[in-house]
């Protein structure tokens, strides 16, 4: 074997495994033998090593890209599991995109440094642009491969289903093995690109980035000059105002990248594009400073929420690139130097930021919490304005605004904040019809029909329109004069106590839907359901599996793997 098909052997095996921890994990996580901080760390950590080992696998050995993807997956593990002391459930952490965009900051960002350190000098700017932007390209490219791959899969077992041949396509769309067919063919994917560096190169990502320069510089230069004749007034109106200056910001900071390339000899010779950079480089500082400004004006009216902590450090890099892109330029010759030196420092900077933001030193919770509490004890907020909602999410920091909340309210002449507690968490009455709800639970076919506990459980919970939209399915009738529903109830899950249902519908062009519920500790919990393999039933065959269906008391289910639940030969997984 040569040199050259050794490599994709090797990367495809890397990323078969990949795909094979995949899986395994989440087959673990589904079924409870992980939890908590194990399953964060672990995820988090097999996510990380592959991704950043199969995005440096090629410009490194495979061995040094193991040891380089480990210090990254280790310190991205590390500092989610630092990041998830923040919530009583580590999951909850992900609620909120911060700590997801943080952690992928801190899988690319370092990816180029660690591959010039080991050629050459971590500061080598020619090395770091080129990696950078090879693994963007190396990623996007092997990823179009992987759909086109699964294209073919999928149109190959519609066409062996004709002649009868469905267990290949069953078998090949299974989880296990559809895990590692898409991490081999990624990996696969990664190889072949990388064998071909003048061909699939990010130079043409890079020559169209540039034809935008003028166009970008345009509309910067519009929007200032038109400013102070239109105000400022609805350029700070909101957050959103202050997003769309910083994206524009970073854009700019982008596109002057993409021009000045990895060194002089690779810039742009385009007297309009460099002289476009060189402007839009100057004014980088513009839109910065007005987001910056539109930032601190919602901090300084309404107080710090996690999201506004989140923008005040975005707006702080935005101005970090604006002042080291200005002064270049003001510098005179060279400015194209003094900046691509500047971008390895604000490279630097990101990754920094991006990681005390998964620290105590930046926790945006922690930050909103003692704002919101001080607002509210200094009267700069009345107790009806408290978002008692937003407290409950934002983790622990929020339980012990809530608890100091409590503990004022019970202080003479707080009986506004009592009052305000006290809603706290009362459902809003549901007008259900009480006649609706007794045709309903007379007409859908139950399965077994001794579960009328859990079906008018269920039929509790539903919301108005929720319980004429199952009635209008249910009135719906099939070919045999049978309704056009059925709920299916059993103990579907057999490591979790109690019973849940599933309940199927039938729309007007023979369409199924599902809806399903899990037994908790505060009663039946409505889930989502999904079908393994690719849809339920349509058409004709939607009424037959229907029929089948309602005719099995008790209904034929049969547990299969990742918490799903074999209905009449169709693979359904619940999702709680």
């Amino acid at each position: 074997m040569d040199a050259q098909m050794r490599q994709r052997f090797t990367m495809a095996l890397t990323g078969a495994a990949a795909g094979l921890s995949f899986y395994g994990l989440a087959h673990a996580l589904d079924s409870d033998i992980l939890s908590g901080k194990a399953a964060l760390g672990l995820t988090a950590g097999a996510l990380t090593f592959f991704t950043a080992l199969l995005g440096i696998a090629g410009p490194l050995t495979l061995k040094r890209a193991a040891l380089s993807a480990l210090l990254v997956a280790l310190g991205v593990a590390g500092l989610l599991l630092l990041a998830s002391q923040r919530f009583e459930a580590p999951t909850d952490l992900f609620d909120s995109p911060i700590p997801i965009l943080a952690a992928l900051v801190l899988v690319f960002v370092p990816l180029p440094f660690l591959v010039a350190a080991q050629r050459s000098s971590w500061r080598d700017y020619r090395l770091l642009f080129t990696e950078a932007w090879t693994i963007v390209v190396r990623y996007a490219a092997a990823w179009l491969f992987v759909g086109v791959v699964w294209l073919v899969i999928l149109l190959s077992d519609l066409l062996l289903s004709m002649v009868g041949l469905e267990p290949v396509g069953n078998l090949i769309t299974s989880a296990p093995l559809a895990w590692v067919i898409t991490g081999a063919v990624l990996g696969l994917g990664i190889a072949v690109v990388d064998e071909l560096p003048d061909v699939v190169s990010p130079y043409l990502v890079l020559r169209l980035l540039r034809l935008l320069l003028p166009a970008v510089l345009i509309v910067v230069l519009l929007f200032l000059l038109v400013l102070p004749v239109q105000g400022l007034s609805g350029v700070f109106s909101s957050l959103s105002a202050a997003v769309t200056l910083l994206t524009i910001a970073a854009m700019a900071a982008t596109l002057v990248t993409a021009a000045l390339d990895q060194s002089p000899a690779e810039q742009s010779r385009s007297t309009v594009i460099l002289r476009s950079a060189q402007m839009l480089a100057l004014l980088v500082i513009a839109p910065a400073v007005l987001g910056a400004w539109a930032v601190w004006l919602r901090v300084a009216e309404y107080g710090w929420t996690p999201d506004r902590v989140f923008a005040a450090v975005v707006a702080v890099l935005g101005l970090g690139y604006g002042l080291v892109y200005g002064a270049a330029v003001l510098r005179g010759r060279g400015w194209e130097r003094r900046i691509r030196q500047g971008n390895i420092w604000m490279a630097l900077a990101l990754m920094g930021a991006a990681a005390l933001l998964l620290t105590p030193v930046l926790d945006p919770l922690r930050i909103a919490a003692r704002s919101q509490i001080t607002r509210f004890e200094t009267g700069k907020i009345p107790a009806d304005q408290l978002d008692l909602d937003a407290f409950a999410e934002w983790g622990k920091a929020g339980e012990a605004v809530l608890a100091r909340l409590e503990a004022i309210a019970k202080d003479p002449g707080q009986k506004p904040l009592a009052d305000r507690l006290a809603m706290r968490g009362q459902p809003e009455a549901t007008p259900v019809s009480t006649n609706q709800l007794a045709d309903l639970a007379a007409l859908i076919p139950l399965r077994p029909r001794t579960a009328t506990a859990v079906r008018d459980e269920i039929l509790a919970t539903l919301w108005p329109q929720e319980v004429e939209t199952w009635l209008d399915h249910c009135r719906r009738k099939m070919p045999d004069g049978a309704p056009g529903c059925v709920m299916l109830v059993a103990d579907l899950w057999p490591w979790r106590a109690g019973q849940e249902a599933v309940v199927i519908l039938r729309d007007e062009v023979d369409l199924l839907e599902a809806e399903g519920f899990v037994q908790g500790e505060a009663g039946l919990t409505r889930v989502s359901v999904s079908e393994l393999a690719a849809s339920l039933p349509q058409g004709k065959a939607a009424i037959a599996w229907m029929q089948a269906a309602q005719a099995a008391d008790p209904p034929q289910l049969e547990p299969v793997e990742m918490k799903a639940l074999r209905v009449q030969g169709v693979d359904l997984a619940l999702h709680p």
